[in-house]
């Protein structure tokens, strides 16, 4: 998360506007029709190769359908929080090695993917942050399973909100995935900018597929084939692909969604881990806490903002090791060369 350059704010397709001025325009998107060789390179792939199922949970008492994607079958239970603009599928790479020693379950917030909900313009971070913990109550009851909170960008400070509000009591770590508090808060102003200067029209999912890579925020074509298709809906009346996620009428809920965060995050009282995709300065708390050993700091290189699509290897093996490090789930998780506790 390099401060020069914002990147810690920046939702689905702000990170390259800052590099490049022009790259968010709509001339970035080639106008000629899309060749063979393209059309498979960018075609979109599949989530049956990444996780095991997709189902609907109900909001008991509500008219809220929040669509997730699970994979595993044992350990603990990884619940992902995407960022401003993804959707559940942002984690599937990561997802299809976590299953093998974890369960996984990613969910569409409100406003993204497949969910659907009364209000789907409602992103206030007491909002999100409540369907969370009702999510979690619909799919397992009194009982839930030991449970690692992550949350990338957005979905980081949701995250940190539902582990500080202490209402689910299996929730046993907390990984917050390129977001800093200080650095967000600064970034605001530009936001309206960096999103209006996106490109705003696909002729195809292909097409914006292959713009996600080479001028918006992802760096891995594979995952962008998984994951961007379900952040883009056909307009019927402009006859395109355009956001499914309109993040430019969300403006008033910016603030709220980092403000105080790092202090929220230091209140958890569970292991945390802060994954940063580059070195920023931490703000003031964030720096003695670190000092004082509260909480994980690993700044993962070479990728982008998305962490979990750029380098999914990378960010598995942190997930694992976070897990195991903290004796988290019933009998830990076995890593080669990592000790393996149990409770």
């Amino acid at each position: 998360m390099d401060s020069s350059n914002l990147a810690s704010l920046q939702e689905e397709g702000s990170e390259e506007l800052l590099e490049s001025s022009s790259a968010f325009s709509p001339s970035n998107v080639p106008p000629r029709p899309a060749t063979h060789h393209s059309l498979q390179k960018y075609s979109p792939l599949d989530r049956q190769g990444f996780f095991d199922k997709e189902e609907d949970i109900t909001i008991p008492g509500t008219n809220d359908v929040f669509h997730i994607y699970t994979a595993g079958s044992e350990g603990p239970v990884v619940l992902c929080l995407h960022g401003g603009g993804y959707s559940g599928l942002s984690f599937g790479l990561a997802a299809s090695k976590i299953k093998e020693k974890a369960r996984v379950v990613s969910m569409d917030l409100r406003g993204h993917g497949k969910s659907s909900t009364d209000n789907d313009l409602d992103l206030s971070i007491e909002t999100l942050c409540n369907d969370v913990i009702a999510l979690i109550k619909a799919m397992y009851g009194d009982s839930p399973p030991a449970i690692i909170l992550v949350g990338h960008s957005m979905g980081g400070s949701v995250a940190v909100h539902v582990a500080a509000k202490k209402a689910i009591s299996s929730i046993h770590g907390l990984v917050v995935v390129d977001v800093v508090e200080g650095t967000a808060m600064a970034s605001l102003v530009h936001m309206q900018k960096i999103l209006s200067s996106r490109a705003q029209h696909f002729p195809s999912i292909e097409k914006a597929i292959e713009w996600s890579v080479k001028g918006g925020p992802l760096r891995n074509v594979e995952s962008a084939r998984l994951s961007v298709p379900s952040t883009v809906k056909y307009d019927e009346s402009r006859n395109c692909y355009t956001y499914r996620t309109p993040l430019e009428k969300s403006e008033r809920y910016w603030k709220g969604w980092y403000e105080g965060l790092s202090d929220k995050f230091l209140s958890c009282p569970v292991p945390k881990l802060l994954l940063l995709a580059g070195t920023d300065r931490l703000d003031r708390s964030l720096t003695i806490g670190q000092m004082q050993g509260k909480f994980q700091m690993v700044v993962v290189r070479h990728t982008g903002h998305a962490i979990q699509e750029d380098v999914p290897e990378e960010f598995t093996s942190l997930i694992l090791n976070f897990i195991s490090r903290n004796r988290i789930g019933p009998h830990g998780v076995e890593i080669p060369g990592i000790r393996s506790w149990k409770h």
